[in-house]
């Protein structure tokens, strides 16, 4: 089994298209043709965890945040980053990452915290736009049905909770076969009528390239005939979760709920402006850039993690923020990462990291 075995599996759960522009997924040490030991999984591609990787022999490290997020231009281990890089390249040790596009798909960090808190009626609380397209393609009635199972296996035809979702038209095609041609049906030379479907998919962007090489080489035509349309809908892709409680609960009591299910040292919060708490969003990390949504979406409570002094006062006793630290938001993605891993390895031993890389303590 090879690195890249294990890199399209979580490019498949969380494709990298879905990555913010500022962010660095992907394989950043190491060589995807490298045979796999064992896997270690991490939040923090510390120097410790590259030590651990090393005396478990796992020379695989899958973690949640890049240990680069930019160029470098020396690595001389003058801090954590390249003391971990230089350790991990003396040891022919890989590290991959599986950030911001892990964030966006909603079974991902957030869909953790989510389950964590017994949230139901999920929801992404900021939806990406411009992420689908609509796949419209002519065929022979005969090969309509092939067609468009080949365009369901690579990811079409999802709409919320149904798949194999088409529209399909039948009419008729005219075509007319120039010299050098290999036509499907018809002469070359003559006008020819052909009975047709018109077959017609939504399809998320970054699984295009790919349902188009099945789909041409699945066509029965020389030349195959199809349009490709730009869509405005928003995909169930995103940042955060907006969801419910199975019953409203006293904010005092929920906040109290929240700092033991997710571990919390301190759980920082405004005022408590709601009598009852149902409605609550979440996004794991860094997520202030989200509180306009929360607000529009009538969130009770926002938990998440990083705001600062003058942002808790954007809340204007419209919602509850709850800060609960960028660990502790993220601190079960490494088992949902790692429970994945099992289930579709069974090769190679995958192992959860026991150093804690929570650069941040509690008196």
């Amino acid at each position: 089994m090879k690195v890249k075995d294990v890199i399209n599996y979580l490019d498949s759960i969380a494709p990298r298209q879905f990555q913010e522009n500022y962010d660095n997924a992907g394989l950043i040490v190491g060589q995807s043709s490298s045979t796999v030991n064992g896997v270690l999984v991490c939040l923090d591609s510390t120097e410790e965890v590259v030590q651990e990787a090393i005396d478990l022999n796992c020379n695989l490290i899958v973690a949640h945040h890049p240990i680069i997020f930019s160029g470098l231009k020396k690595i001389n281990g003058k801090n954590y980053a390249e003391k971990a890089i230089i350790k991990a390249i003396k040891n022919d040790i890989n590290i991959f990452a599986i950030h911001t596009n892990l964030d966006n798909v909603i079974d991902g960090v957030n869909g953790r915290i989510a389950d964590q808190l017994g949230l139901v009626n999920r929801k992404i609380l900021n939806p990406k736009s411009n992420l689908l397209v609509k796949l419209v393609v002519f065929c022979p009635e005969d090969a309509s049905a092939q067609i468009r199972d080949v365009l369901f296996r690579c990811g079409a035809g999802n709409i919320g909770d149904y798949s194999n979702c088409s529209f399909n038209a039948k009419g008729e095609g005219t075509f007319q076969a120039k010299a050098g041609a290999n036509p499907y049906v018809g002469n070359v030379g003559e006008i020819h009528k052909e009975k047709e479907v018109k077959v017609e998919v939504i399809i998320p962007r970054p699984n295009l390239d790919s349902a188009l090489k099945e789909m041409i080489s699945s066509h029965p035509y020389e030349e195959v005939a199809y349009d490709i349309y730009s869509l405005e809908n928003t995909f169930n892709v995103g940042s955060g979760i907006i969801g419910e409680l199975e019953s409203e609960i006293n904010p005092i009591d929920f906040l109290k709920q929240v700092k033991s299910k997710m571990k919390a040292g301190v759980v920082r919060y405004t005022s408590v402006c709601k009598e009852k708490i149902k409605k609550v969003a979440v996004c794991g990390g860094s997520g202030s850039f989200l509180l306009s949504n929360a607000i529009k979406q009538n969130a009770d409570i926002f938990i998440t993690s990083d705001f600062k002094y003058h942002e808790f006062f954007d809340a204007n006793n419209r919602l509850i923020i709850a800060d609960i630290g960028h660990f502790e938001s993220e601190q079960y993605t490494i088992d949902l990462i790692t429970e994945g891993l099992k289930k579709n390895f069974s090769n190679f031993a995958v192992r959860l990291t026991g150093v804690n890389t929570n650069p941040i303590n509690y008196l």
